[in-house]
């Protein structure tokens, strides 16, 4: 009796949700949490909100005319979009503009939606004289810094500031064969220090195999010779699973790309390439050019981190100068006109 009795009186434990099957034991500071918390599940939460609001990505293209900026980033942004209705027709294509200008389009991909700027640049390197022709580039990627500022003093901020910051910056290098211009050694070391850029040889289908990789050492000298650190910076890698992963980027550029919006038929499959008399360049054939690996480092392993450069070194180093220039006084006035920009 007295043994039933114990039974009645002892206290049922507390019931302890069951983990999923496929979470592995946690633990914190050495020992075994006694079952499923959920901690895990914030992945899901910031996914779910980021499906809900999208985000924004603004890239700028630099180079001569003619070397087919345009085209790759059309390359590069409709080869794997899903909804027909994204695609760029020929009257929607970037244009060719004597000023700065962006251009605004929403892409939709699994649900994700993205808000992606193009900012295509005056005929840059076009002139007889091209000295200082970097200077419009760096005056309005710091006039998109000035107005993220302006909007991040105010006391009454929006909840979601528009982000109109650079957050990549291709650079077009002409597929010479032979060196870096000083142009291009001027723009990269003027403008790396204010955005990220990352170099690709346009064109590159018009090098032999062996003029491709000699160009491409010499360029990687060339910038190291200078102190031109392009993206993704070493002293930002952090720790040796990113110095790891980033060295093998580093060791591929510049990336040797061919964009093209054409389709052709090659072994029973359609592919976007270039029609040569010697047969089809296909571009995301990692054999034929290095588009493939463009795409894959900037748009699905280092999207998210090049925003979070730009906003946590380059801005924050536009934003501590002009507090500390300003006496971080409010209001910050902005001298220059705002750049005109596309609706969506």
């Amino acid at each position: 009796a007295s043994q039933n009795k114990t039974k009645q009186n002892k206290t049922p434990k507390p019931v302890v949700p069951a983990k999923p099957s496929h979470v592995a034991p946690h633990s914190s500071r050495g020992s075994a949490l006694l079952g499923y918390i959920g901690i895990d599940t914030i992945i899901e939460q910031m996914r779910k909100k980021t499906m809900k609001t999208g985000f924004d990505f603004n890239i700028m293209v630099v180079g001569q005319s003619g070397l087919g900026k345009s085209t790759l980033v059309n390359t590069l942004f409709k080869s794997q979009v899903s909804r027909r209705t994204t695609s760029w027709s020929r009257d929607e294509k970037i244009p060719k503009t004597v000023e700065i200008k962006s251009v605004s389009h929403v892409i939709e991909e699994g649900g994700v939606k993205m808000k992606l700027t193009v900012v295509d640049t005056p005929g840059f390197g076009d002139q007889i004289n091209n000295e200082n022709c970097w200077e419009p580039i760096s005056k309005y990627i710091n006039e998109q810094y000035e107005k993220f500022l302006k909007e991040e003093v105010n006391i009454a901020r929006k909840k979601r500031i528009p982000d109109t910051r650079v957050h990549c910056c291709l650079y077009f290098i002409s597929p010479t064969g032979h060196s870096l211009r000083q142009l291009d050694i001027e723009f990269m070391k003027h403008l790396s220090r204010v955005v990220n850029i990352i170099p690709v040889i346009a064109k590159s289908d018009t090098l032999t195999l062996d003029e491709k990789t000699e160009f491409k050492q010499r360029v990687r000298k060339e910038l190291e010779a200078c102190g031109i650190e392009c993206y993704p910076q070493k002293e930002f890698d952090e720790d040796m699973e990113d110095k790891s992963d980033n060295d093998k980027i580093r060791e591929a550029m510049p990336f040797a790309v061919v964009g093209s919006d054409k389709e052709y038929q090659v072994n029973g499959k359609r592919v976007l390439g270039r029609k040569t008399a010697w047969g089809v360049v296909e571009v995301e054939n990692p054999n034929h050019c290095e588009f493939s690996l463009l795409r894959d480092f900037m748009i699905r392993s280092h999207l998210q981190d090049l925003k979070e450069v730009t906003h946590n070194i380059h801005y924050e180093t536009y934003r501590a100068k002009r507090l500390n220039d300003n006496g971080g006084l409010h209001p910050i006035t902005s001298s220059g006109q705002d750049t005109q920009e596309s609706n969506l």
